[in-house]
Order: structure tokens, then C-alpha cells, then sequence
């Protein structure tokens, strides 16, 4: 069964996109010099620009966009498979795609993911979120294979849907991902809890590399990259919200041993939804 050493970058991106590049290759070469033959990055590595104007001005069309080819030519010269947990890219009037790539370790391009759920929420303290105003969502769910492993591709919210995750794990995928920028309040909340989960439902390994601090446009992120195996346990984690690079081995025979023991994605029934009436309500 195929196994390999997978890495999660944390970082903490700003609002300038050259000074980004520089951090993510150092990210990834650290966690290349430490043995990682898989190597993710987190979402929004490329640009983190929450004022409007300022983010469609630094923002260009896939052809144009410089994150990818440096993380091609990175891939090429360290020899790893190198995951670009998302960055944006433009593709149309004030519309952009949150996307993901993933490279190969010769640099070509093995798959692209475009975010799929949109990040629409009010939360306390007047923390809210309209990801829909400004991207525009997938419609794809994306498998890929890492290292002879096979490898489900999504981006932070898409955690919230389980739906998603278990088409991957009926799909028979071993490592699921989730790359994100979790806020520092919903991540307290809720961050190892939904990640965890989704591994324990799918009998799957996680990874999701994130982003921490408090960045420069403003928001705060909860860091906390994790490496999460198929029976649930945190197995990796960049302690707090600080840059930093975490790993695990993937033995994908765990995987399998794992869906053994519980093979929910078999035993799952579909069933009807039917409302009870209330008996207050009953006519004699």
C-alpha cells in the first residue's frame, strides 16, 4: 500500500503578492528539507485582501497570475508534490475563482479545484462574510493521486458539507484535504472538530494546512495546520497561529483498515423523510 511523507505550510499572507511567493517557497522548502514528499500549502496563499478595490486590482487571469508557474518551478526543483492549498485568480468583471492547484513532482499540473462553498455568514461581534460577492463557486468535485495515493481535493468552508467529503470517501479516496484561512473565531469553535470528523466518517486521512495571525488586511486566523488520520486522531499540528511546518507519514493501508473496522460508507441506507402530525391536532 503506498505510503509518503505529507507537510502542511502555515503561513501568514498579506496583501501583496510577490511578498507571498517568497513566503510560501520558504515554507515549502523547509518542509522539503525535513523529508516531505507532499507538500500543501494553505488557502488564499497567494493574496489575502478583504477591500475590495485593492484585491481586483492585484488579482490577474490564470495566464497571467504568477503563484502557479513559481510553484511549478518549486515542485520541478525539489522533486515533491506540491499542493497550492488556493489563491485567487480572476476570471471575469469583478468576479474571481478561489483555486486550488496541485503539481506534480516533475512540475507539470495535475489538477485544478475551485471552491465550491461560499463563506456567506453574520457571526458575533459583527464579524460577517460575503465570499459570494466576489467569487464565483465550483461546480466540480476534484480527485487527483499523490504518491500512488488517491487524494480529494476541497477548501476550508467545503468542510461544513459533509456531502462533498463522503462522495469522495464512496469514491474510495485515502487523503482528503481541506486547506483554509478558518477565522480565529470559528476555528476555537469549530475547526479540529470538523476536520476530525470528516476523517472518522470517510475512514480517511486529512490534511489542512492553514493560515494564522493576525494578517495584514485585517481578519484574524486560527493557524493550527493538522495532519489528522483515518481513525480521527491529530497526528500532525503546527502548534498556534504562527508560520511553521508540520508532518506525518501516510500509510494508506490505514485507510483501509480503518473502513474495515467500520465500513459505514457501505452500510449507508437511504431512507424517506416523513412528518409526524401532532396529535393535538388530530380530529376523533
Amino acid at each position: 500500500m503506498p505510503t509518503f511523507t505529507a507537510a502542511v505550510v502555515q503561513l501568514s499572507s498579506g496583501t501583496d503578492v510577490a511578498t507571498n511567493i517568497e513566503a510560501m517557497e520558504a515554507g515549502i522548502r523547509a518542509a522539503a528539507a525535513q523529508g516531505a514528499q507532499y507538500v500543501q500549502t494553505p488557502e488564499m496563499t497567494g493574496l489575502v485582501q478583504q477591500e475590495r478595490t485593492a484585491f481586483f486590482a492585484a488579482i490577474k487571469p490564470e495566464e497571467d497570475d504568477p503563484v502557479a508557474p513559481a510553484a511549478s518551478k518549486l515542485a520541478a526543483e525539489l522533486g515533491v508534490t506540491l499542493h497550492i492549498g488556493s489563491t485567487p485568480i480572476l476570471v471575469g468583471p469583478g468576479q474571481a475563482a478561489n483555486r486550488a492547484y496541485l503539481f506534480a513532482p516533475d512540475g507539470s499540473q495535475l489538477a485544478t479545484y475551485d471552491k465550491i462553498h461560499m463563506f456567506d455568514v453574520d457571526l458575533d461581534n459583527g464579524e460577517s462574510w460575503r465570499e459570494s460577492a466576489v467569487y464565483r463557486p465550483g461546480t466540480r468535485a476534484v480527485i487527483s493521486t499523490v504518491n500512488g495515493a488517491s487524494l480529494g481535493l476541497a477548501i476550508c468552508y467545503d468542510c461544513r458539507f459533509p456531502e462533498l467529503f463522503t462522495t469522495y470517501g464512496r469514491a474510495g479516496v485515502e487523503v482528503l484535504t481541506s486547506p483554509s484561512c478558518f477565522t480565529r473565531q470559528t476555528g476555537r469553535a469549530h475547526w479540529h472538530a470538523l476536520l476530525r470528523s470528516r476523517a472518522i466518517e470517510n475512514g480517511a486521512y486529512l490534511v489542512a494546512a492553514a493560515q494564522g495571525g493576525d494578517l495584514a488586511d485585517g481578519r484574524e486566523t486560527f493557524g493550527h495546520s493538522l495532519i489528522i488520520n483515518p481513525w480521527g486522531e491529530v497526528i500532525a499540528e503546527v502548534d498556534g497561529d504562527q508560520p511553521g511546518v508540520a508532518l506525518a507519514e501516510i500509510d494508506t493501508e490505514q485507510a483501509a483498515a480503518a473502513r474495515a473496522k467500520i465500513p459505514n460508507l457501505v452500510n449507508n441506507r437511504a431512507f424517506n423523510l416523513v412528518h409526524s402530525v401532532d396529535a393535538s391536532e388530530q380530529v376523533a
